[in-house]
């Protein structure tokens, strides 16, 4: 194993550690994070790993179950997909930025747990080996140019040139296929549609590929992330989680959802 390959699954196996100190509430858990330079994202968690500490803290008094369903890593990035079961079940995306041996920037996506949907698909159930690593960056620009093309340019009619006629869908209000992922995207309703504006993230590692993007739900401003999963050249999988952005007089920390 290559020194780059050695590390990269040091970070996850931290990451890991990091996620499951949350059913605990052990403040050690936190030691990846560096608290003199750690940039936190989420808007409702105060800054370093002093503010992690006591989330875990608090969190670990719902007796709380965290599983991380996949992990992934892209340079000197670590992204997981996770469920959480609080006194609700939430499901999420995790996102840390590391500089050497710790964590200095996270992002997060995290929504109430649905479905399962139509198809019979939850939130995160499907294929989770990650393979094709010599496709990274080809599969990459296909992500990016279908959130481009179809989700903010609104090209609805070119579904097909970036999906799997077999498409699976995990999204808890919709079914497998183009068809309805083509009405939910053709919806106009100024109280629901969805409007993907700008892409924050796009991360990758192999057949899997993760956005981060901003845009409205309704009138809302909301963060979307997807993860797609990529083979033969189309997109034939996709998770997702969207989240209201708070008010800012509601944030803890003054850096911003992105």
């Amino acid at each position: 194993m290559s020194v780059t390959s050695k590390r990269t699954s040091k970070r996850k196996e931290q990451i890991v550690a990091l996620l499951k100190g949350i059913e605990t509430g052990d403040e050690k858990s936190v030691a990846v994070v560096n608290p003199d330079k750690y940039i936190q994202h989420n808007p409702q968690t105060h800054e370093g790993g002093e503010g992690l500490a006591a989330l875990f803290k608090r969190l670990s008094k719902t007796n709380p179950r965290v599983n991380i369903v996949r992990i992934f890593s892209d340079g000197d990035y670590v992204f997981g997909h996770t469920e959480y079961d609080f006194t609700t079940s939430r499901v999420g995306f995790e996102v840390f930025r590391f500089e050497g041996e710790q964590a200095v920037e996270h992002w997060d996506n995290i929504q109430t747990r649905k479905g399962p949907n139509p198809s019979g698909h939850t939130m995160v159930d499907g294929q989770t080996a990650v393979i094709d690593l010599a496709l990274t960056e080809s599969n990459r620009e296909l992500v990016k140019s279908f959130i481009s093309c179809v989700m903010i340019g609104r090209q609805i009619q070119k579904l097909d040139k970036f999906l799997s006629e077999e498409y699976t869908e995990h999204n808890p209000g919709l079914k497998d296929g183009l068809g309805p992922l083509y009405s939910s995207l053709a919806e106009e309703d100024p109280e629901s549609a969805v409007h993907y504006q700008k892409i924050h993230h796009l991360l990758a590692e192999g057949n899997f590929v993760l956005t981060g993007c901003e845009g409205f739900r309704g009138r809302a401003q909301t963060s979307f992330y997807d993860l797609f999963r990529v083979e033969g050249g189309k997109i034939v999988e996709h998770w997702d989680t969207a989240e209201t952005i708070p008010p800012r007089s509601e944030w803890k920390n003054e850096n911003g959802k992105f």
